[in-house]
């Protein structure tokens, strides 16, 4: 049999588990928080103790374990196995020899991927995904990620940077990203792109639950309160959710035109909204293409949850070794 490790190096949680990579199995899984203000020493300090645990857990013998992968939110050298920015965790991480310090510590060789590619690769191989050749992936959180498979393939281009579809643009005159372009997926879809939205709207005095429901704090309007508020029936909150559905919508379409993807996967925090998302985006898929087969394109929620990072890298980790 085949194992490798996955590990989901994410800002707030760290999990790592060991992946039967022939019927994508975890054999076993550990999480504990990132900690990431500790600054990189600490968080990979912690990475090699939960690496370690998870293979003298495992009730085989842990050589069986050939590599480890790791899905990293940021900006990464895949040869060299560096990261070479990661924005939202402290310091940045610049020019960070992740994977050699992590291999250095574990006796193991370490492969880095971007996180929302590792969900990608994992949504397709075992979720939401199984079955289809070509296939799209929108990660919709705190910012927008993307992956993308052709052929069965997944598409790195350089250095693993293909497929950063929350970057694709809207509206060249739109508002400026975190990215320093204007009009991007990410500015107009991203859970605090939706949460200022309803803050707008409380600002405004509209008729609306959303203050009600956070007893009017501001600070309290969140994505998953205004899909809430959206699902009871109000009516600014379905407005909310179909106009972000309607953008990522517009951004499916420019991929589908592209690719000709027979599924499109919706992840992320946001994704939990449901049909309230979905359905826009599904509408504007229709309404918008005319040269290809639009009704073959299936637009389906993930499956996996917060496993399919931990697959998809360890599928990298053993697709690369």
């Amino acid at each position: 049999m085949s194992y490798a490790i996955g590990c989901d190096l994410g800002g707030t949680n760290l999990r790592v588990g060991v992946v039967d990579i022939e019927n994508g199995t975890v054999v076993h899984l550990q999480s504990v928080p990132t900690l990431a203000r500790e600054g990189y020493q600490a968080v990979i300090r912690r990475m090699v103790n939960l690496f370690n645990k998870v293979m003298v857990s495992c009730e085989f013998d842990y050589k069986d374990i050939y590599s480890v992968g790791i899905g990293a939110p940021g900006v990464l050298n895949l040869e060299l196995g560096l990261v070479e920015l990661m924005p939202n965790f402290y310091g940045g991480w610049h020019g960070v020899p992740l994977g050699k310090l992590i291999s250095t510590e574990i006796g193991l060789p370490v492969h880095l991927i971007n996180d929302v590619r590792a969900i990608t690769f994992g949504e397709w191989k075992y979720g939401a995904g199984k079955g289809s050749s070509n296939m799209v992936c929108f990660a919709i959180g705190t910012g927008v990620g993307g992956g993308v498979i052709v052929n069965n393939n997944l598409v790195m281009g350089f250095n693993g940077t293909a497929g950063e579809l929350g970057h694709t643009i809207i509206n060249p005159n739109g508002p400026k990203c975190g990215c320093g372009n204007h009009g991007c997926l990410e500015a107009y879809a991203s859970g605090p792109a939706i949460a200022a939205m309803g803050i707008k709207a409380v600002k405004q005095g509209r008729t609306t639950l959303i203050g009600e429901m956070v007893d009017f704090d501001l600070n309290r309007i969140t994505p998953e309160i205004i899909a809430s508020a959206a699902q009871e029936g109000d009516k600014i909150a379905k407005e909310i959710f179909t106009y972000v559905g309607s953008i990522i919508g517009i951004a499916a379409v420019n991929i589908s035109l592209a690719i000709g993807p027979e599924r499109i996967i919706i992840g992320g925090g946001v994704a939990t909204a449901g049909d309230i998302l979905l359905n826009p985006i599904k509408e504007t898929i229709l309404n918008r293409i005319f040269v290809m087969p639009k009704e073959k394109i299936q637009v389906v929620p993930a499956q996996l949850g917060n496993i399919a990072g931990i697959l998809g890298s360890a599928m990298w980790a053993h697709k690369v070794f």
